[in-house]
């Protein structure tokens, strides 16, 4: 599904270039859209979240050559965005928004049932800086990236209980860096600007279960999320 929405997303900034660029088309909408010191949108999205570990030994599954398997489903942005113009081709970006997500998990070291479906509600907050190329007629490229932090409210990260009792159990707050590259299309009435990025969380998430020998947490040194967020924004 991931594979399928990215080159969807890639189909989609081709053919709005292959467009502009070969149809000799000359009439630009919006033309001074990019002369504003200040600009607002909002966005929505898909995402896909992942979980990568450090171990304290390297000592995994013999079949599946890793500790845990982890079963990523798609989730759902929704958000606000903040654009300052610094200059032609440099904007600053707040782009405040919610992120959804469920993400499968399981310890693969054992015989007994060690699946946990682990749900969280994210609070995302990335500050970004956007690298645009010329415009194009009614297209123009970009890369951007930054940094950001999120709040999760289903961290569950004051919950006495752990793995032992069915709780998995993560940190409140995260912070990450992002990459990513998109188009911004100006159509008629508003500018739209799809865009697919990665996310990487810096810290360790992971909140350790009480018994040191844990399958879950036990030989974990650090455990961070990654994700791939798609999302089309509208100014």
């Amino acid at each position: 599904m991931k594979k399928i929405l990215t080159i969807a997303l890639l189909a989609l900034c081709f053919q709005g270039a292959q467009a502009q660029i070969f149809s000799g088309e000359r009439i630009l909408n919006n033309e001074n859209f990019d002369q504003q010191r200040w600009s607002w949108g909002y966005f929505l999205g898909l995402n896909s979240y992942d979980f990568n570990f450090d171990y304290t030994n390297y000592n995994p599954n013999p079949v599946t050559g890793q500790d845990f398997r982890v079963e990523r489903r798609i989730g759902f942005n929704v958000g606000l965005l903040g654009n300052l113009k610094l200059n032609n081709n440099l904007d600053l970006r707040l782009e405040p928004g919610v992120s959804f997500n469920t993400r499968g998990f399981q310890a693969l070291k054992a015989d007994a049932n060690t699946y946990r479906e682990v749900s969280a509600t994210y609070v995302h907050i990335p500050l970004l800086l956007k690298f645009n190329a010329n415009r194009l007629n009614n297209f123009r490229p970009f890369v951007e990236g930054g940094l950001s932090t999120s709040i999760n409210l289903s961290s569950n990260e004051n919950n006495p209980d752990d793995n032992s009792a069915g709780q998995f159990r993560m940190t409140t707050h995260s912070y990450y860096y992002e990459i990513g590259f998109g188009i911004d299309l100006y159509l008629y009435y508003f500018k739209f600007s799809p865009s697919i990025r990665g996310v990487f969380a810096i810290n360790d998430e992971l909140i350790r279960d009480a018994d040191p020998n844990s399958l879950y947490t036990g030989n974990v040194d650090k455990m961070s999320s990654r994700g791939i967020f798609i999302n089309f924004v509208f100014q």
